[in-house]
């Protein structure tokens, strides 16, 4: 492969560009420069010429014109093995270009400002970045084209080893990787002209504004060694945040399965809810068990009391750092995953006798919507992040609840949101003692969460994710110990629940909030 001879060097993430430029000049290679490049490469040492000294023409319209020539693009475009190429730039003076360094105006970050003027946000639409990009990326086989400062070390020992050259595959795959780059832009910018009005009324987070055409971008982070079962195959895709599950940093165990991946999430998801220590124990995508306490410690201990049987390869999700007490007690028991903030050096100590248990630090990450699919399309919606307010609780029964079981209600709604309709969270304050879930009619999960009761039942609260259609459900709490309820209402039967309630002597509430989980 020839020499890379000549590289152009436009970027507006310059992470690690002083040290490649360095490299690259080291080797040999002439660098050409533009604008804020240009002058952070000459304040650093590094001899650079301006684009403007090849075009002959100087950067004009506030930097809207720069290297939209055809100096710049007859030198990146034309094919070294086409004769009358080489005959057409040879006469125009066109001097080879053999690589470009470009990233894009951060248009995505702008966008996300609270309050980015229209103007503002229509000068972070990069024009020359994306046309450079493409046409390296369409001449591969001449041009490498690098769109990212995390291939900047690879491809400066490449061409330290191969004498200033670069292999036909490694330009192939930073060709893919910058077609992907821009199409990925193209969509960012699409999506958000999509909800700019036409006097340039720009609204960043409507409440309810669905892209009228939906355009998704993930990259590939790992292969999984197979999906839900094994005759599946499955691979993870991140936005590319470095947030969320798809962001978690593992450091400790085997490799994450498609379900751990799963249950992760939910156990996550449902750690979120709470402010104090709180420790979700999953199987399945269902909590088993979930408890508040003064320390993660007691919480995972209360969490683990509810049902210590489907505890087993369960996976754990919590609120706060790991540290060596809570490690002391989860490491008695077999588990799969461990999901948290971060660990501490005393809780990594004690797990690192346990090779296969994964540990995963997870930074959180606000999750807009949720999709499904369906076959031909998807569904989306915003996702479930309701809280109630004092406002939204009314007490229907001519009893109230206690303080006590008022905080047992609450507690128990933020759980019962995370269990698989049709659900039925049996409670104490801060502690799930049953849990009733996915049953097809709601008095069976009545009686499946009382069926599967360790701790006492008798004087515990009930959260249902939707309302009672017949006093049956009531019924069947109170009869397990039961003796308040916290409900959504609104059902065409509310009046013979209500009166069921007052005849057990339950207390209840409406919430007038449903959250179905399907």
């Amino acid at each position: 492969m020839p020499k890379i001879q000549r590289a152009l060097l436009s970027v507006t993430d310059k992470t690690g560009l002083v040290e490649f430029a360095r490299d690259l000049s080291e080797m040999g290679v002439e660098l050409i420069s533009t604008g804020g490049t240009a002058k952070l490469l000459r304040e650093s040492g590094v001899i650079v010429k301006d684009v403007s000294e090849l075009t002959g023409v100087p950067e004009m319209l506030d930097g809207r014109v720069k290297t939209l020539h055809p100096k710049i693009h007859g030198g990146i475009l034309h094919r070294r093995s086409d004769a009358l190429h080489r005959q057409a730039v040879a006469e125009q003076g066109i001097q080879p270009i053999d690589m470009v360094v470009v990233n894009l105006y951060a248009f995505e970050k702008t966008a996300s400002q609270p309050d980015v003027h229209f103007e503002q946000l229509i000068e972070n639409i990069d024009i020359g970045g994306p046309s450079m990009i493409r046409s390296a990326a369409k001449n591969f086989q001449d041009v490498a084209v690098v769109t990212s400062p995390a291939d900047y070390s690879a491809i400066a020992e490449e061409m330290q080893k191969s004498g200033g050259e670069l292999s036909s595959e490694t330009k192939w795959q930073l060709a893919r990787k910058a077609f992907s780059i821009t199409a990925a832009y193209d969509w960012t910018i699409a999506s958000t002209l999509e909800r700019v009005s036409s006097n340039g009324h720009f609204e960043l987070h409507p409440k309810a504004n669905f892209p009228q055409t939906l355009r998704l971008s993930f990259d590939k982070i790992m292969d999984l060694r197979y999906g839900e079962n094994p005759h599946q195959q499955a691979a993870m895709y991140s936005d590319g945040s470095g947030t969320g599950v798809a962001g978690a940093k593992q450091i400790q165990g085997k490799e994450l399965s498609y379900n751990n991946i799963v249950d992760v999430q939910a156990a996550w998801d449902l750690a979120q809810e709470f402010d104090e220590p709180f420790c979700a124990i999953i199987k399945h995508t269902n909590p088993s068990g979930a408890a508040t306490g003064k320390t993660l410690a007691e919480a995972y201990k209360k969490a683990l009391e509810c049902d210590p049987v489907s505890a087993f390869g369960g996976v754990i999700g919590v609120n706060r750092p790991v540290d060596g007490e809570a490690a002391e007690e989860m490491a008695k028991l077999f588990l799969e995953v461990i999901g948290a903030p971060s660990f501490d050096e005393a809780a990594r100590a004690k797990f690192s006798t346990r090779k296969n248990l994964r540990l995963v630090e997870i930074r959180n990450s606000e999750q807009k919507w949720v999709l499904k699919n369906i076959s031909g399309g998807i569904l989306l919606q915003d996702s479930d992040s309701r809280q109630l307010s004092e406002n939204d609780l009314k007490i229907v029964t001519e009893r109230p609840p206690t303080a006590e079981e008022k905080r047992a209600l609450l507690f128990a709604w933020k759980v019962c949101k995370h269990v698989k309709s049709n659900a039925i969270l049996y409670a104490g304050d801060g502690q799930t003692v049953a849990v009733g879930a996915g049953q097809m009619s709601r008095v069976d999960s009545c009686k499946v969460g009382a069926m599967k009761a360790i701790l006492p039942l008798r004087g515990t609260v009930v959260a249902s994710d939707a309302f009672f259609p017949f006093p049956d459900g009531v019924e069947e709490i109170a009869k397990a110990g039961a003796t308040a309820v916290i409900q959504p209402g609104g059902s065409a039967r509310d009046n013979e629940v209500i009166e069921a309630a007052n005849r057990l002597g339950l207390a209840m509430i409406f919430t007038g909030v449903r959250h179905f989980r399907h």
